[in-house]
C-alpha cells in the first residue's frame, strides 16, 4: 500500500462525504469569528496589545486545563459523534449571546474572553472526539487523502471565511458577523446527525477511574509522536506569540481596513488549496517523514515578511499576500502530514485519550504564547514582538530532526 492513497474515491463515500461537508461548513464560520471578534475588541472596544494577547489565551486555555480530561472521557463513550454534534449546539447558542449583548450596548472585553472560553472548552471537546471519529469513518490505507481533503476544506475556510468574515464586520459591524458561525455549527450539528459509522468505547472498563495521564505516557515511550509533539509545540508557541499582535499590527501600524484585510487573508490563502492539493503527490514521490520535515519550515519561515512590511503601502500589502500565502501552503503540508504520522502510529483504542494528550501540548502552550506575545508588544512594542514569533517558531524543526521521522517511506504502524 502506497503512503498516500488518491482523495477522489473518499468523496463518493456518503458517509465520508458529510462528515467532510461537516468541517467546511463549521471551519467557514470558524473564520469569520476568527476575524470578527479580534476586529469588535480593536475596533468597538479599543483593545491594546496586553488586551488582545488576553483575548487569545481565553480561547485557547482551554486546550491546557481539559484536553487531558476531555481525552479520558471521551475515549470511555461510545458514540464520539454524539459529543461533537453536543458541542456544536453548545458553541452555537454561546456565540448568539454575543449579537444580544451588543444590541443591549453592554458589550464588554470580560463578556468576550468568558465567551471565547467556553466556545474553546466546548471545541476541545469536539476535536478530541473528532480524531476517533476520523479512525471509524476513514481505513487506514486512506488516511493521507482524507486528511488532504479536510485539511483542503480548512484552506477554503480560509479563503472564504476572512473575506466574508471582513465584509460582513464592514457591513453589519462585528457582532452581527457571528451570526453566520452560529449558522455554520448548525449545519455542521445537521450533517453529523446524519452519518452513523461504527464506533467503539476505549478499553477502560464501565466504572472504572479515567486514565488521565496515560495518554501523555504512551507519547513519552513514542520517539515518532514525542518527538513530533515537541517541534509542533515549540511551533505554536511562538506562532501565537506573532498572531496575538498580527490584526492590532495590521489594522493599526500598516492601516488596512477590515475589508481589505479579509480579502487579503482570503486571496493568500489559495496557498492552503495549493498545499493540500501537492502534499499526498509529495509523500508519493519523496516519503512521508521528509515531507514532514518540509511543513515545519514552510509554514513558520515565511512569516518573516510580516514584519518587514513596513514600506510604502502596495508593498506591504505585497509582502503580506506572499508571507499569508507560503504560509498557507505550509501549514497543510504540515497539519496532513503530522495528523496521518500521529493517526497511523496510535491504536484506535487509545486515539481519544492520546488525542487529549497531544492537544494539551500543543494546544496548551499557545495561549502561554500568545500572552507572552501581549507582554512582548508592550514592552518591546509589536514590530519586534513579531520577529520574535516568526523566527523562534522555525527552531521546533529541531526536535525533528532529531527523531525517526526524517527517515520515514511509509506509515508507521502504531
Amino acid at each position: 500500500m502506497t503512503a498516500a492513497a488518491r482523495p477522489a474515491p473518499l468523496l463518493r463515500d456518503r458517509v465520508f462525504r458529510r462528515y467532510w461537508s461537516a468541517h467546511v461548513v463549521s471551519l467557514i464560520g470558524d473564520q469569520i469569528s476568527l476575524i470578527a471578534i479580534p476586529l469588535l475588541a480593536v475596533l468597538t472596544i479599543g483593545a491594546g496589545p496586553a488586551e488582545m494577547g488576553y483575548l487569545t489565551a481565553a480561547a485557547l486555555i482551554p486546550n491546557l486545563f481539559f484536553s487531558l480530561l476531555a481525552g479520558a472521557w471521551v475515549d470511555r463513550q461510545p458514540y464520539k459523534r454524539r459529543v461533537m454534534i453536543g458541542a456544536d449546539l453548545g458553541r452555537a447558542a454561546l456565540l448568539a449571546v454575543v449579537p444580544v449583548l451588543a444590541f443591549a450596548g453592554v458589550l464588554r472585553l470580560w463578556h468576550l474572553c468568558a465567551l471565547s472560553f467556553a466556545v474553546g472548552t466546548l471545541t476541545v471537546f469536539y476535536e478530541v472526539a473528532d480524531g476517533s471519529l476520523f479512525a471509524s469513518v476513514v481505513r487506514r490505507p486512506d488516511y493521507i487523502a482524507a486528511n488532504s481533503l479536510t485539511n483542503g476544506a480548512r484552506a477554503m475556510s480560509f479563503m472564504a471565511g476572512p473575506s466574508v468574515g471582513g465584509m460582513l464586520v464592514q457591513l453589519l459591524t462585528a457582532p452581527f458577523a457571528l451570526v453566520a458561525d452560529v449558522v455554520s455549527y448548525l449545519g455542521s450539528a445537521l450533517l453529523l446527525s446524519r452519518i452513523a459509522p461504527p464506533e467503539t468505547a476505549g478499553s477502560a472498563p464501565a466504572g472504572g477511574r479515567l486514565r488521565i495521564g496515560s495518554g501523555l505516557a504512551f507519547i513519552a515511550r513514542s520517539a515518532v509522536l514525542r518527538q513530533l509533539l515537541l517541534g509542533v509545540s515549540v511551533l505554536n508557541l511562538f506562532n501565537y506569540v506573532f498572531h496575538a499582535l498580527l490584526i492590532l499590527y495590521v489594522t493599526t501600524v500598516l492601516g488596512l481596513s477590515p475589508g481589505l484585510l479579509g480579502l487579503l487573508l482570503g486571496i493568500a490563502s489559495v496557498g492552503g488549496l495549493a498545499g493540500a492539493a501537492i502534499t499526498g503527490p509529495l509523500t508519493r514521490r519523496f516519503g512521508i517523514g521528509p515531507v514532514a520535515v518540509l511543513g515545519y519550515v514552510a509554514f513558520p519561515l515565511p512569516l518573516v515578511l510580516v514584519p518587514l512590511a513596513d514600506g510604502s503601502r502596495p508593498t506591504a500589502i505585497t509582502m503580506l499576500l506572499i508571507a499569508d500565502f507560503l504560509s498557507s501552503m505550509g501549514v497543510m503540508i504540515l497539519d496532513i502530514t503530522v495528523g496521518s504520522l500521529q493517526t497511523a502510529a496510535t491504536p484506535l483504542s487509545r486515539l481519544a485519550l492520546v488525542k487529549g494528550a497531544q492537544r494539551t501540548v500543543n494546544y496548551g502552550v499557545r495561549p502561554i504564547g500568545a500572552l507572552l506575545g501581549g507582554v512582548l508588544g508592550e514592552l518591546i512594542g509589536v514590530h519586534a514582538a513579531l520577529w520574535i514569533g516568526a523566527v523562534g517558531a522555525v527552531t521546533g524543526v529541531l526536535f525533528v530532526l532529531a527523531s525517526p521521522v526524517p527517515r520515514l517511506r511509509e506509515l508507521p504502524d502504531a
